[in-house]
């Protein structure tokens, strides 16, 4: 009922020993609350909050027009109300180093287990847009230095995100992202190479866990937990999946809405109320406090 059970110092922990345990882990993102508690019915690993999905749930592009104060809220939000660690997408931190810093501090509150702060320019752009640009080496390893630093919670995982393939050559995106494991990170997340022979020689050139970016509409292609299993990859992510497909589930209500003058035809589709009620858990409060309020569920629907 209510929160979590489980401490925020509890899950960066379980964290820390699933990525030292074998075999890849999943994390799909969730769009809001009730969609990370779906995440962890359906016995996923962990849940990712996007940057892109925090922009879109306020209508904005992703082009560094959130604040920190919006990404940490948004983040803390979901992650109090699942058992599952949360990844948190943390842009390029918000400002130089001591804005970092603050980040950091303001996401570990916030309640979750990890985070990426990425090497693009400010303001960044979603990372499969064109025109991207990448910060030099120094100011690179600065920030990740930074946040390693700012953590008060040594289980924190600090998760490099690199965009300089987008820029540069495989060679030296590599040898940006050994810089990258030198300067403190506890894991690496390369965005949009080009292949699994890309993520397998990342994987080959760290000790530290790699994660993978499967996005639809993309750059790259979309490749099966299988695939980058046998390669080695240890995290992969579905960052704006679960939006994409209820925006689209949203549309086609709304044009049948439109169409028919009535959602006859699409209530086949939906979620249930009781379905709902059971993720939420209402029997729960409804047994906790049932002598000064009490309420009758209605599972037929």
């Amino acid at each position: 009922m209510l929160y979590s059970d489980l401490s925020a110092s509890d899950k960066r922990q379980n964290l820390r020993e699933m990525l030292a345990s074998p075999g890849i882990k999943e994390f799909p993102g969730a769009f809001n609350a009730v969609s990370a508690k779906l995440i962890e019915d359906k016995g996923f690993d962990g849940v990712y909050v996007s940057g892109a999905v925090t922009a879109a749930d306020l209508g904005l592009p992703d082009i560094g027009l959130t604040t920190l104060s919006e990404a940490a809220s948004r983040a803390g939000v979901i992650a109090r109300m699942t058992e599952l660690p949360v990844l948190a997408d943390a842009d390029t931190g918000f400002g130089e180093m001591l804005n970092l810093a603050r980040t950091v501090q303001e996401f570990e509150a916030a309640g979750v287990s990890a985070i990426h702060i990425e090497d693009q320019v400010n303001p960044k752009r979603c990372g499969h847009l064109d025109g991207k640009a990448v910060v030099d080496l120094d100011t690179a390893v600065k920030r990740i230095t930074s946040a390693v630093r700012a953590r008060s919670d040594s289980n924190l995982v600090i998760m490099a995100r690199t965009d300089a393939r987008a820029i540069d050559d495989l060679p030296t995106t590599i040898d940006r992202i050994k810089a990258l494991v030198d300067a403190g990170a506890d894991a690496i997340f390369p965005e949009a190479l080009l292949g699994l022979s890309e993520f397998e020689a990342v994987r080959n050139a760290v000790s530290v866990p790699v994660l993978a970016n499967m996005t639809e509409f993309g750059k790259g292609e979309l490749f099966t937990k299988k695939q980058l299993e046998d390669i080695g990859i240890d995290i992969v992510i579905y960052p704006v999946s679960l939006l994409r497909a209820a925006m689209g589930a949203a549309e086609r209500a709304l044009d049948s809405l439109k169409r028919d003058g009535n959602l006859a035809a699409e209530v086949p589709h939906m979620q249930t109320r009781s379905r709902l009620y059971e993720l939420l858990d209402y029997p729960s409060y409804n047994e906790f406090d049932s002598g000064i309020f009490n309420f009758k569920l209605n599972s037929d629907q």
